[in-house]
């Protein structure tokens, strides 16, 4: 079978690329996990030879098998790495589903990450860490801003990216969309990879509650007193309905997976109580939800 003629209803192949040092390692070794076939550091020109291969095993595997496919593109190619968006433009026009996940991470998270392994960034040459990192991202700018999904690693350890991966590509069901509904601190910085952004500091803070302080919003006297404060039910009410036309519009135009981000100032009480419940109302036949508290025990 030619890479020009796609099964029906093949699985969509997975690109995994994205600053080094944001997490590609740990995310390709999960996905292996999750019974994916990982291909490291792929140019991007074999991308079409790649699923060639996978086509012609599909069509001698035994029935019930369906194996996934993965392939990890970065800056380890060089000069090849420049035609990665026209390629990734074709195999969609021949009709196959490429998926790009871009791994992303602040600059300072990533000069850490360096210096804690005492390793170069691949693109430093005689210059200092931070130019090798800068340097790339300047040529990740235009294949991040095409990139299907963003995950922003800065404040995950491997257990939380290992998570967050594995919700998003495990085996789906009838859900038309993954729906990320994300907690977070504003004092720990904005999610880079949230498609919306909700302020809950609009609410009484139970931080100044002496008998709530130690608890967080997934204890259910926090929870209460979050979610029966004025204005929090309307929000909430209002949040659910506007996400309804976008679902509908993200399914027509074929976006698979959302980031909903949800902050208060310590990412503690308000933001995990209202993420919990919107994480509850948002799950439908149509929405598969899953939560993500980022800097819920980080303080």
């Amino acid at each position: 079978m030619s890479v020009f003629e796609p099964q029906a209803e093949a699985e969509p192949l997975l690109i995994l690329t994205g600053m080094s040092g944001a997490g590609r390692t740990t995310a390709g070794n999960v996905l292996e996990d999750l019974g994916f076939y990982v291909v490291d550091n792929l140019p991007p020109q074999m991308l079409p030879q790649l699923l060639e291969l996978h086509a012609a095993y599909l069509e001698r595997a035994p029935d019930g098998t369906t194996p996934r496919v993965a392939a990890v593109v970065d800056v380890r190619s060089h000069g090849i790495f420049v035609d990665f968006g026209e390629i990734v433009r074709d195999l969609a026009r021949a009709g196959h589903r490429p998926v790009v996940v871009f791994l992303d991470a602040t600059d300072e998270a990533l000069v850490r990450r360096f210096e804690s392994v005492r390793r170069p960034h691949p693109l430093q040459g005689d210059g200092r860490l931070l130019d090798g990192i800068l340097e790339e991202r300047e040529l990740l700018g235009e294949l991040r801003s095409e990139a299907d999904i963003i995950v922003d690693t800065s404040g995950l350890n491997v257990h939380q990216l290992a998570a967050k991966i594995t919700s998003l590509f495990r085996r789906e069901g009838a859900a038309q969309i993954r729906l990320a509904v994300m907690s977070f601190g504003f004092k720990y910085g904005v999610p880079l990879d949230a498609d919306f952004v909700y302020d809950m500091r609009f609410l009484p803070n139970p931080f100044w509650v002496p008998a709530l302080r130690a608890q967080t919003g997934q204890d259910a006297a926090v929870s209460e007193f979050v979610l029966t404060q004025p204005g929090a039910g309307p929000f909430v009410d209002g949040v659910v309905a506007l996400m309804d036309p976008v679902v509908t519009g993200y399914v027509h135009e074929g976006r698979r997976y959302v980031t909903l981000a949800v902050g208060c100032t310590g990412g503690k009480h308000r933001s995990v109580a209202v993420a919990e419940q919107l994480a509850r109302r948002l799950a439908s036949d149509r929405v598969d939800t899953f939560l993500v508290h980022r800097d819920l025990g980080r303080e």
